[in-house]
This record gives C-alpha cells, sequence and structure tokens, in this order.
C-alpha cells in the first residue's frame, strides 16, 4: 500500500457518523480525499429521538478542513435513500462502513419484544438494507469495500445482551457470505469488533477505561481494511487502544460413531474429551462443512460404539420440538420419547404424523401436536404447560430456506428467514424462560449451521440468522448459568425437506436425520457436560468450534497509530502459525490482550531516548543578530544593554534560545506524520526554553541544533507534533539551549493515535495563576512594524507579513508570531526578576501588531512565577499555562 494511505475521488458511506467510531471514521476519510456520506438518524444510545445536528457537525468540520461531505438523516433500516444520497451527490459509492447501532442493554429474563426487534432492525436489517443498496453499484464498477461492527458481545456472549450479542454475530456469517458473493466482483467484505470508547460503552464501561478506549484507535485498522490495495476479505478483526489480531474458525477432528442402535447419548458422552480435544489431535481451520460423505462411509466401517458407565436418559422431562413434524425435528422427538420425555411436537405443516407415530410407540399422550408459528412463542409453550404442566427442555429446530445472491434477494426473503429462525428461536425461550428459572433447570438446544458460521453463497439471510443464534446462545449460557439452565448450537448435516433443495435425493438419503439426534438429546439432559458451545454434526461425526485468534500486534498507546503502520504490520497481525494464537471463550479473555496492551508505551519520549530525529543543524550569528533580536521583541533605544554592544552589561536576552534551533525544529516533514497536512493550518501551540549555559557570547558564535520527535497526539479535529530540539556549542558541544515545540495541525486528527501526552515536568506543567492579583503587572504596546522587524531574526512565515496570505489562514491581517509576544513576555520578566532557567507558555490567542500587551505576574514558592500574557483591546488572553523557574545565581526574589 501507498506511503500516504489516500481516498482520493472514492465516496465513503458510514452510518451513525455523528458520533463515536463513525464520526472518527468520517473525519479520516474526509481528511484523506474522500468524498463521505456521514449518515446518522441523531437519535439516542436507545434508538431513541430524532435530530439532524450530529451529522450536520461532522459534516462541517469535513468542509471546513477543506474535505467533500454531505449529511443523511436517514434510519438504517431505509438503506436505500443513504446510498441514493451517496450516488446523487458524488456519482457513485466505493466503501461502505456499516457502523450505526443502539444498546437495549437487559437481563434476559425482563426482556421485551421491542428491545429484541429493534436491536435486530438496526444492526441487522440496517446492514443488509445498505448494503443491498450498494451492492449493484459494486457490482457494475467491480469495486467494492463493505466493513460491517460485530462486537465482542457477539464473539463471546454478554449478560445482558442477547439481543446485541445475536445482531453483532449475525453480523460476521452475513459478512463471510458477502465475501463469497463478492468475489469475482472485486467487492472485498470484512468484520470488526472494536473496543471503543462510546455513547454505547459508555453504558457497559468504567469511565477509566473508557478512557484508553478512544475510537481514533479502531480507524487505521478500517481505513486498511477499505483501501483499494486491501484484498483479504472474509476476515473477523479485534481492535482497541492500539491491539489488533485476527479471528478465525477451528474444528476440532472431534469423534466418530458407527451409524447403527449403538450410536445413543451415553455412548457420545463415553468420548466426550474426544469430541472436545484440540490438543492431541490436529485441529481443522475449514471454510465450510466437514466431509460428510467419506466420515459416513468411514462410521459405516466402525465396530459397535461402547456405552460408558454413565447412561443417558430423559425421563420425566417435558419437551419442546420446533419443525418436528418431519426431518431432524422428528428424529429428535422419536429419541426423546424412547428416552422417557413428553413431547411438545411443533409444526406449522402437520405435526399429527410424528405424535401418531410416537403415541403408537410410546403410549397415548406421550406426544401432542402444536401447530403455532415459533413467533408465537408464549403460545407454544402454553400448549406444553397446559398439558403437561411445565417444560424442560426446547429444541429450536424450525427452519425455512429463502435462498437468493444478495442481487436478486428481496427484502421480505429476508425478512421471513429471519423471523422463523433467529426471532423464532428468541420467542420460544423467552416463554420457557421463567419456567426454567423457576424450577432452576432447563435445556436448550438451538440450531446454526455452517452455513452460518462460514457464510455460503446464496444464503446472506440464511447464514446471518444462523450465526446470530449462536452470539445468542452464548449469551443466555452465561445467564442461566446459575439457574442451572444450559444452552448449546449444534450445526447439523441432515437430509431433510429443505436440503432437498441444495443436495441429490441419495445423498439426501444418505444423511440421516438419527445420526444427529444422539448429540442433541445429551445437551437436554441431566448429562449435559457443556454450556454455551458450538458442535458440527453429521454422520456419525461431532466436532466442537471454537474461535482462534492470533497473537496480533500491541502498538504502544503513546506514539499515533496510522493505517500505514497497521499495514506494515499485516503480516504478523493476521498469523496464526508464530505459536503466539489464543482461544478466548469470553469477553473477559478477549479483553485481557488490549487491556495488557494499555501499559505497552515507546520509550522514545526524551532527548536522551528518541530514535527518530532530524539532521544537525548548523547557526551562526553576529552581535548585530543579538541586538535585532533584542529590538524585535521590544527593546527600546534607551535600553543600551540590550542595543549598544559597547555598554558594560550588553546582553541578549534569553528567549533568545528560540532562535537558533527553528531550522533544526522544522526538519520534520510533518505529512508524514499525520494525514491531512496543510500549513496554512498550522499553529505554534506551546513552547518551552530551558537555558543550559549562560550567558551567551555576545561577540558572535556557532551553534549546533538536533531535533527529535517527542510525540504525536490526535485531538480529533486537530493533530498536535512534539518535537525536541538540544542546542550545543559547535566548538565545545557545551549544551547551551533545549527548546520544546508543540505545533498545533488543524484538520490533521482523527488518525488513532493517543489524545494524551506525557508528563515531561516542566515543560508540560499547567501553570494555573493563583486565586488573587498578580504580584506584578507590565503593560507594553507592541509597535504597528513589530512583525516586520521580528521577522529579520528568522521568521519568513508570510503569515506575519502578507495581509493575502494571513486572509487564507482565516486572520483579517498579518498576525504576531507567537515566538515575538514569547520574547515580548520574556522581557517583562527578566528585567523585573533577572534570569531564569527555563520558560514555558501556552499559545492561547493572537496578537495584531499594533495592540497593547499586560503581562501579569505572581510570584510562588520554590522560585517559581506563573505569568499570563492578554490583549488589552480586545481583553483576549495571548498566552496561558505559562511559567519561569528562576536562576538562583541571580534571582531578585
Amino acid at each position: 500500500m501507498p506511503s500516504n494511505m489516500r481516498f482520493d475521488g472514492q465516496t465513503v458511506v458510514i452510518t451513525g457518523a455523528g458520533g463515536g467510531l463513525g464520526k472518527a471514521y468520517a473525519l479520516f476519510f474526509g481528511f484523506r480525499g474522500a468524498n463521505v456520506v456521514v449518515n446518522d438518524l441523531g437519535s439516542s444510545s436507545k434508538g431513541e429521538g430524532y435530530s439532524s445536528k450530529a451529522a450536520d457537525v461532522v459534516v462541517d468540520e469535513i468542509k471546513k478542513a477543506g474535505g467533500n461531505a454531505v449529511a443523511n438523516y436517514d434510519s438504517v433500516e431505509f438503506g436505500e435513500r443513504i446510498i441514493e444520497t451517496a450516488v446523487k451527490a458524488f456519482g457513485s459509492v466505493h466503501v461502505l462502513i456499516n457502523n450505526a447501532g443502539i444498546l437495549r442493554d437487559i437481563s434476559f429474563k425482563n426482556m421485551k419484544d421491542p428491545d429484541w426487534d429493534l436491536i435486530q432492525l438496526v444492526h441487522l436489517k440496517g446492514a443488509f438494507t445498505t448494503t443491498k443498496a450498494a451492492w449493484p453499484v459494486f457490482r457494475k464498477q467491480k469495486f467494492g469495500r463493505i466493513i460491517n461492527t460485530a462486537s465482542a458481545a457477539g464473539l463471546y456472549g454478554s449478560f445482558g445482551q442477547a439481543n446485541y450479542s445475536a445482531a453483532k454475530l449475525g453480523l460476521v456469517g452475513f459478512t463471510e457470505t458477502l465475501a463469497k458473493e463478492g468475489a469475482k466482483y472485486g467487492i472485498v467484505a470484512n468484520v470488526i469488533a472494536p473496543i471503543a470508547a462510546s455513547r454505547m460503552t459508555q453504558t457497559v464501561m468504567p469511565e477509566d477505561l473508557l478512557s484508553m478506549l478512544q475510537p481514533e484507535w479502531i480507524v487505521p485498522l478500517v481505513a486498511h481494511l477499505a483501501h483499494k490495495d486491501n484484498e483479504e476479505t472474509g476476515g473477523i478483526y479485534e481492535a482497541g487502544a492500539g491491539f489488533v489480531s485476527k479471528l478465525r474458525w477451528e474444528r476440532s477432528e472431534g469423534a466418530l460413531f458407527k451409524t447403527d442402535d449403538s450410536f445413543t447419548p451415553a455412548a457420545i458422552l463415553a468420548r466426550w474429551t474426544e469430541i472436545m480435544d484440540f490438543e492431541s489431535k490436529t485441529p481443522q481451520y475449514p471454510s465450510g462443512p466437514n466431509d460428510f460423505m467419506s466420515l459416513l462411509e468411514s462410521a459405516r466401517e466402525l465396530p459397535s460404539n461402547k456405552q460408558g458407565n454413565v447412561p443417558v436418559d430423559v425421563k420425566g422431562k417435558v419437551v419442546i420440538v420446533t419443525g418436528s413434524g418431519g426431518g431432524l425435528g422428528r428424529a429428535y422427538a422419536l429419541l426423546f420419547a424412547k428416552l422417557g420425555a413428553k413431547l411438545v411436537i411443533n409444526d406449522v405443516g402437520d405435526p399429527n404424523g410424528t405424535v401418531n407415530e410416537i403415541n403408537k410407540l410410546y403410549g397415548k399422550g406421550t406426544a401432542i401436536p402444536d401447530r403455532h408459528s415459533v413467533e408465537e412463542g408464549d403460545a407454544v409453550v402454553k400448549t406444553a404447560v397446559d398439558n403437561f404442566g411445565t417444560v424442560h427442555v426446547v429444541v429450536n429446530n424450525a427452519g425455512i430456506l429463502r435462498d437468493k445472491s444478495l442481487a436478486g434477494m428481496t427484502e421480505a426473503q429476508w425478512d421471513l428467514v429471519m423471523a422463523v429462525h433467529l426471532r423464532g428461536t428468541y420467542k420460544i425461550t423467552k416463554a420457557a424462560w421463567p419456567y426454567f428459572l423457576k424450577q432452576k433447570f432447563g435445556r436448550i438446544v438451538n440450531t446454526t449451521s455452517t452455513s452460518g458460521i462460514y457464510g455460503n453463497f446464496g444464503q446472506a439471510n440464511y447464514a446471518a440468522a444462523k450465526c446470530a443464534i449462536i452470539g445468542f446462545t452464548k449469551t443466555i449460557a452465561l445467564e442461566g448459568r446459575k439457574y442451572n439452565i444450559l444452552a448449546n448450537a449444534i450445526a447439523p448435516n441432515a437430509g431433510t425437506n429443505m436440503t432437498r433443495t441444495i443436495l441429490p435425493e441419495e445423498i439426501v438419503q444418505a444423511f440421516k436425520p438419527d445420526f444427529v439426534a444422539p448429540l442433541t438429546v445429551l445437551l437436554s439432559s441431566d448429562k449435559a457436560p457443556v454450556s454455551g458451545e458450538i458442535f458440527e454434526t453429521g454422520s456419525g461425526w461431532i466436532g466442537n468450534t471454537r474461535w482462534q485468534r492470533t497473537g496480533g500486534v500491541g502498538f504502544p498507546v503513546n506514539t499515533p497509530l496510522t493505517p500505514e503502520v497497521i499495514t506494515e504490520n499485516w503480516a504478523k497481525i493476521v498469523d496464526f502459525s508464530d505459536g503466539r494464537a489464543t482461544h478466548p471463550k469470553t469477553a473477559q479473555e478477549s479483553l485481557a490482550a488490549i487491556l495488557d496492551n494499555m501499559s505497552n508505551k515507546s520509550s522514545q519520549s526524551s532527548s536522551s531516548e528518541s530514535t527518530q530525529t532530524g539532521p544537525d543543524f548548523n547557526f551562526s550569528y553576529e552581535t548585530k543578530d543579538l541586538i535585532l533580536y533584542n529590538i524585535g521583541v521590544g527593546a527600546k533605544s534607551s535600553e543600551l544593554k540590550y542595543v549598544f554592544e559597547g555598554a558594560d552589561n550588553f546582553t541578549v536576552l534569553p528567549t533568545y534560545g528560540v532562535i537558533p534551533y527553528f531550522g533544526a525544529s522544522g526538519s520534520f516533514d510533518f505529512s508524514e506524520l499525520v494525514p491531512n497536512f496543510n500549513p496554512m493550518m498550522l499553529l505554534h501551540g506551546e513552547q518551552y526554553l530551558e537555558i543550559k549555559s549562560w550567558p551567551l557570547p555576545t561577540s558572535g558564535g556557532t551553534l549546533v541544533s538536533k531535533a527529535h520527535l517527542i510525540e504525536v497526539l490526535d485531538k480529533g479535529k486537530a493533530a498536535c507534533v512534539i518535537t525536541g530540539t538540544e542546542t550545543r556549542d559547535a566548538e565545545t558541544g557545551k549544551p547551551v539551549f533545549y527548546n520544546e515545540s508543540t505545533i498545533f495541525l488543524r484538520g490533521s486528527g482523527g488518525f488513532g493515535g493517543p489524545s494524551k501526552g506525557k508528563d515531561r515536568g516542566a515543560a508540560t506543567a499547567a501553570n494555573t495563576p493563583p486565586n488573587r492579583a498578580p504580584d506584578y503587572v507590565a503593560v507594553v504596546k507592541t509597535s504597528e512594524d513589530q512583525a516586520s522587524i521580528y521577522r529579520l531574526s528568522g521568521d519568513y512565515n508570510p503569515l506575519h507579513i502578507d495581509p493575502e496570505f494571513a486572509a487564507m489562514g482565516k486572520f483579517p491581517r498579518p498576525i504576531l508570531h507567537g515566538l515575538c509576544t514569547f520574547g515580548i513576555s520574556g522581557k517583562q520578566i527578566y528585567d523585573k526578576f533577572g534570569l531564569f532557567k527555563n520558560i514555558k507558555v501556552r499559545f492561547a490567542g493572537h496578537v495584531f501588531p499594533g495592540e497593547t500587551l499586560k503581562v501579569e505576574m505572581w510570584k510562588v514558592s520554590d522560585g517559581k512565577v506563573i505569568f499570563q500574557t492578554s490583549v488589552v483591546e480586545r481583553n483576549a488572553i495571548a498566552i496561558s499555562a505559562a511559567a519561569v523557574e528562576l536562576a538562583s545565581d541571580s534571582s531578585k526574589l
């Protein structure tokens, strides 16, 4: 990728870009040359209310920095309107970042349908509608970049976030499918799970942690993934606080069983450690289902399965199996009945065939029918309670297919698959939950799919729903654990009426649903060995599926993180083979690496530690140069010690120390340090000068200065570049001056770097004036020619002399150099208190030549004088947070 990553000529659409992550993305892309569509409904973090202000503020900020942006205020459920805004304003769309989100955090037992539905609408349906609208544009131009936003809550589950966990992991299955469908059209899709401070995370994270999780840390990863040179697709990435890693699915080799009558829940339990074993056997890293035909052939050759010493049954348990009129559901129901359960056979078609079959085999009343839709979960569970008094087990098996490539998929096809699979699973489980809590027992087996885990061409709706079910399962497993409520998800491979639409009939017949039923019953029994797990199964084989995460890269949190740095380290970020990979199972485990990285700080923080330095800068001066400087900062002809070389006490003011270093400090190319650098937007923020050797020889001499980069800070709208420069006597090598300069670069922020700098003592002190009258006040009238005189000491910036150039910098006329105001202030302190060993200032406002300066000074303990300088005519502060530390040998204190 290029050394300075740009997006010129590309249009980037960002949903939810009015604040937090979305705003950080928008500012970055705007500053890097993209046309940006800033979408934000302006609602609260709970999805309530509406305002155009949030989007407008971001658009204005981009435009003020010279970028191109338009606002869009539509809800993401109307994604076609958002994409239409992009096409109308800029002619196309090249990058889509589905970032919009809300929270409705609430424990599962207290969750209401609106809490569930709104989350799915914003996160899942919103991502579908925007992507669906952008897809034909991407296909036509044979280019597109999609970044969807998952979450650790989705990847691992999160207490009180069953709705959010489902939606966020659903986006993983959706993204994996988009990657497969988009490959031949140059469409790249990836999904990120960011850990960042936002209005949403404020509700679930402590303040001290939030302060370290700035959205800007996520921006560089997103930029890398969005760039035209990135071709990696279908990836899942975690990032936060300078840590970036990649995840993938890891599947155990598992256990294979003979597919005869000896394949029972007890036989599975006897080999459980083998199923969960990732260490002694080589795991798989698949992109789709296992080779079930080969597994079936191998299973048939095995001897009968040993049953072990622990019997497994479900005697007395009331079990609801949805979609059990045939296929997998029927096979489950028959085995449940055989092992002693009472059954509710739910099917919107005809449940009576299965009911009659069970009752004939195991006695009248063993099974009863229910024909409600799974979306009527309350009614389904009521059937169980009315007939059997309670419910102990729910097997969410009902499903449909509406397969279609994304280009041809309708909103109705999306909605129907979501309603049956995802909402149906939620509704049945929610209705059963109070009974599980009361009796302190519950078992839930949810049905996912390898299409959900790995994505599958033509099944964006199905993949999203099935992966969402995994996120839901992980969270309810967490919430139910202390009540003996266990929940697991299975991805079955079996021949059913659904698979008949995509598999040959002979294969459908070979992949019997009976080969999946034993695992389902084991996970529903008293002997269920785990909760919150995923299992792939079929043909007598059972394997466990989990996350594997790379060791990733932890970048220093006290130096900027840029997309270019991400690109340089990409091979390490995505490397699963270097022995550092981990297998996080909880959000806490995931967060550990991010928290550990918060203490990862670069040693490049002082002149002795820095490794990034500029070249030597030689500076020679004569007596006249010293006189010229003194006059430039206000010395009068009557002050002979400043203007007459023959005076006995002739000297230069100690603030002259900022003159020799100037050429060295300018040796860094700011365009390589920050995005969107514009010299017109540069302001001098702070200055610290330390006098190392005094007096300076007044007859002339040669000094050599060397600058080093201290740190680069990201202030959101702007960047701060702090450099340190040591100036030595060229002949003796003796240190003479040390300067630290903070340059404020408007419009160059939003690159993902740290926002707070290091404490460097006097160089960064706040220097708040005491709450009392100053001990001394000096009033100085500057000359109309002050700027023109001062610039002869080396400041040739036309901002301080050329009215047209000043106007380009948004000033009505040329302004006085900040270091001139610095020198004038320093002169007043030097005249009153004598030599100081250091001086630090913050440039808080501009000064026009001819204005009157008031320098207020407060003597404080330990030989320190705090001061501030203001413009009398405008009652405006020009210098703040300022102080000197007096030299002990000549202080007048």
